[in-house]
């Protein structure tokens, strides 16, 4: 089963995808991008859960409107759509900039959020080794894929992206304290050649009350579309609760503080 639709929310309509059945997981897509990000990969999750695959505003199918597409105006939007649309406390998975929100809804409102899955994600723009610019050279493919779908037109792309560029500079980032009230699990995904840096990724994970570490080899930030089959297998095992066996008699949560 799979319907579109649109939830009206101010100004704005933001548009969404519903698809399978099961415990309902919101997926969040990348910057300059929309849900396609999870065709061929992660979308294959509607055979365990109901997702919710979310056109941020400004992206995808969802118009851009007047004000700013910072990453706390979209979480805002997005606990609004949690609340009215899935009635309830949801998994999150999210990629890049929809994991940057991710990170703010669960911070904000973590009785809404039951797990969370952060594709090569940060809490604070400095984390990443190049920050988007207004004036880049955006390859044609991002270009037309935009245009493909948006409702404004390819030739509102630039005020796009001078948008996200302007959010990139002025963001507030995340604190510890922020990242502290983020009880659920949430499993931290990165490339090992990504935009994120490893030291910025492995600081996240740290932080996080019951934060959970996976580092893809030989992938780059497109590891959703690399290595479909692996990212597909981590997020299906993590929602689901499979861990896996834990056979060393101590662990980094008991050892926090000894001497070594």
């Amino acid at each position: 089963m799979s319907t579109s639709s649109r939830f009206p929310l101010g100004d704005v309509d933001l548009w969404f995808e519903e698809r399978g059945e099961g415990p309902t997981v919101l997926m969040m897509h990348g910057g300059f991008s929309d849900s396609r990000d999870f065709e061929d990969n992660l979308g294959t999750l509607r055979s365990e859960c109901r997702l919710l695959l979310l056109d941020r505003r400004g992206h995808g199918r969802t118009a851009d409107v007047d004000g700013p597409l910072t990453l706390e105006v979209m979480a805002d939007d997005s606990i609004r759509f949690i609340e009215a649309v899935a009635r309830g406390p949801v998994a999150v998975v999210g990629y890049s900039a929809g994991a940057a929100v991710a990170l703010r809804v669960a911070a904000r409102r973590p009785e809404l959020v039951t797990a969370l899955v952060l594709f090569s994600g940060w809490f604070d723009a400095d984390g990443l080794l190049v920050r988007p610019a207004a004036t880049a050279d955006w390859p044609a493919e991002i270009v037309e894929a935009y245009g493909e779908v948006s409702p404004d037109g390819i030739d509102h792309f630039p005020v796009v992206a001078a948008k996200i560029a302007a959010a990139a500079e002025g963001e507030e980032p995340l604190t510890e304290g922020d990242l502290g009230r983020i009880t659920c699990p949430a499993l931290v995904v990165a490339a090992d050649d990504d935009l994120v840096t490893l030291e910025h990724t492995i600081e996240l994970y740290r932080t996080l009350p019951d934060g959970y570490l996976a580092v893809l080899p030989g992938a780059t930030h497109l590891l959703l579309h690399e290595h479909p089959q692996a990212c597909t297998r981590l997020a299906a095992d993590f929602l689901a609760g499979r861990r896996g066996p834990r056979r060393m008699p101590f662990s980094r949560p008991t050892m926090a503080g000894r001497d070594s």
